[in-house]
């Protein structure tokens, strides 16, 4: 990409927006156009063509999206089917009707299925059941994916897709009915901790395996791919490791400094047994990621506790 090409970067307000245009500055890219969602509802399929006739981005991130864990997955199904649906819907059709000239799709490493073969390959996607709880939205992003795909063929348009692994980071979303499984560790290890409570009690066995990587690493990915990469294939995005979950909760136990016990409730859900990426095709293009979750997890601690008063991200009023 030319230096002064105009990007848009869809949901900069976002953990993984945020993180992207980031990246993209930091190598010296300068010239972006960004909406909140008061600003531009992605949703409005009017309003976005307005946006794209008017600003004629070049370069589009899609990483705008309905988000969060497995208890608001599993409650706000409806939700998360339409709204990421539409978002997707109108950004990249309007991408092609004005002429952007490439487009990433941010996906999600749900959308393969719950009991996939491990690490799971790009070519592993449709092959089995989804996992339940997480369902609609699965959907949904296999729908972005084959929607570019679909363009790229019919209009040889270059919308790439990206299936990263489970995030973490700055801008992370700490309420405890949306948040994802790192920022509802550190949150509930912090209250514990700050409220003298002798226990933590985490959903499910600590058994199921997690991928972490932080959000900065995947914006960076995301533009080696945006420079590097044109096909309609999907790539995944990952650290190539995973943990169980009571691994990463005692790493972040450690970084909060909580000394009571831990107690996981097996009458929870699990969610999915394993969610480990293969990201031989990433690698072999020359990318790998460079933060240890040892260092990631204490700076997303950081950043929680210098924005812990923020109602935009947290809820304190957790039990």
């Amino acid at each position: 990409m030319n230096k002064a090409a105009k990007i848009y970067v869809a949901g900069h307000s976002g953990m993984v927006g945020s993180a992207v245009v980031r990246c993209v500055k930091a190598y010296g890219f300068n010239n972006l156009v960004l909406r909140t969602s008061k600003e531009l509802d992605l949703t409005r399929q009017t309003d976005v063509e307005h946006f794209f006739m008017t600003e004629r981005p070049e370069y589009v991130f899609l990483a705008a999206a309905r988000v969060g864990g497995i208890l608001a997955n599993n409650t706000y199904r409806a939700e998360f089917i339409y709204t990421n649906l539409q978002i997707q819907n109108n950004v990249i059709h309007t991408a092609w009707k004005t002429d952007v000239k490439k487009l990433l799709f941010f996906s999600s490493s749900c959308v393969y299925p719950r009991l996939c073969s491990q690490p799971m390959k790009e070519e592993y996607l449709l092959t089995d059941s989804l996992e339940e709880t997480n369902e609609p939205y699965a959907i949904a992003k296999l729908a972005g994916m084959s929607m570019c795909r679909a363009y790229n063929d019919q209009y040889r348009t270059n919308f790439i897709s990206v299936i990263p692994t489970n995030l973490y980071g700055p801008k992370d979303n700490y309420d405890p009915h949306q948040s994802h499984l790192m920022a509802a560790l550190i949150q509930k290890y912090h209250l514990a901790k700050t409220k003298n409570r002798p226990e933590v009690i985490l959903w499910g066995t600590g058994v199921p395996r997690r991928e972490m990587m932080h959000v900065d690493d995947a914006a960076d990915a995301a533009l080696f791919l945006m420079e590097n990469y044109d096909g309609s294939e999907p790539i995944n995005i990952g650290l190539g490791e995973d943990l169980t979950i009571s691994e990463i909760s005692a790493i972040v136990k450690y970084i909060v400094e909580y000394q009571g016990e831990v107690i996981f409730d097996t009458n929870m859900p699990d969610g999915t047994p394993q969610k480990l990426l293969d990201i031989s095709k990433l690698n072999m293009m020359g990318w790998k990621a460079k933060i240890l979750m040892t260092k990631g997890v204490a700076e997303a601690y950081r950043w929680y506790l210098q924005h812990m008063d923020s109602s935009e991200y947290i809820n304190n009023k957790s039990s």
